[in-house]
């Protein structure tokens, strides 16, 4: 399956089976580099587009493990040179390990603050100006109501103490 362009043929198979292997996700593929001309250009776009793709998920692989698996919960995902929406997919990314991080650190901080004897730290249910919600809040009204309680029952052993 070929066609005319201006230069020559083109070899429209070749490129056919690579986008059909790029959309059934196969980053890997690569077009000839060996092509001159619109064609040329057209194939090294594509083998970009490609070459971009496939670094953008062995990023979102990397950061999985750091953060999902390791628990290095800093690490955010980076493409280097990205523009565009290339970027913001990566900043929307890195945006989500923030949200998901951010519950965890501050219930840890709540119960590192109770083994060490203060009750009156809570966490908060607003972050950032926006309210939680889902699972979140639900976390934080339960660890919350842990230190009320914690702290209803050391004031009572006070009580009865005296």
């Amino acid at each position: 399956m070929t066609s005319e362009t201006e230069g020559g043929v083109l070899d429209t198979s070749i490129l056919l089976n690579a986008l059909i292997a790029f959309r059934d996700g196969d980053f890997s593929v690569r077009l000839p580099p060996d092509r001159t001309g619109v064609e040329g250009k057209i194939w090294d776009t594509l083998n970009d587009i490609f070459k971009l793709n496939e670094r953008m998920a062995s990023e979102f692989a990397k950061i999985a493990s750091a953060v999902g698996k390791e628990g290095k919960i800093g690490q955010r995902a980076n493409l280097g040179p990205a523009s565009g929406d290339w970027a913001e997919c990566i900043d929307r990314v890195n945006s989500l390990i923030g949200d998901l991080v951010q519950p965890s650190t501050e219930v840890a901080r709540v119960i590192g603050a109770v083994a060490k004897g203060d009750l009156s730290q809570n966490m908060a249910v607003e972050v950032d100006g926006r309210s939680l919600k889902g699972e979140f809040l639900h976390t934080a009204r339960v660890v919350n109501t842990m230190v009320e309680q914690l702290n209803s029952f050391a004031s009572e052993v006070t009580r009865v103490a005296r």
